[in-house]
């Protein structure tokens, strides 16, 4: 089956950086469509990033555009995420998600549910 390994939260300050890991098993890695989702206490899953598995197009939300960097290694079937000027309301679980391309990559990293497959999840804690 499917699987999905987040890791490289932590705990950073203001204006620091991390990258977040994706480690993908049990599907055909480079035919599908990547995502970065977060979720904050009390607030609804978001798309923060995702990329195309044909094109390689990616697609940042606004509030992290310029600052985070979506990126993926087909041949290591691991997908990255590089978040820079961290900010706190960056503070959140962050996810990644996976599923075949069913239309662009904007749209499906703007409703979540349409992706089936999903990792655990990887704490990533803004804070002075």
């Amino acid at each position: 089956q499917v699987q999905l390994v987040e890791s490289g939260g932590g705990l950073v300050q203001p204006g620091g950086s991390l990258r977040l890991s994706c480690a993908a098993s049990g599907l055909a890695f480079a035919r599908y469509t990547i995502g970065w989702f977060r979720q904050a206490p009390g607030k609804e899953r978001e798309g923060v990033s995702c990329m195309s598995s044909s094109d390689g197009r990616a697609f940042y939300a606004d509030s992290v555009k310029g600052r985070f960097t979506i990126s993926r290694d087909n041949a290591k079937n691991t997908v990255y995420l590089q978040m820079n000027s961290l900010k706190p309301e960056d503070t959140a679980v962050y996810f990644c998600a996976a599923r075949s391309s069913i239309t662009t990559v904007q749209a499906m990293c703007a409703i979540p549910k349409v992706f089936p497959s999903w990792g655990q999840g990887t704490q990533v804690t803004v804070s002075s």
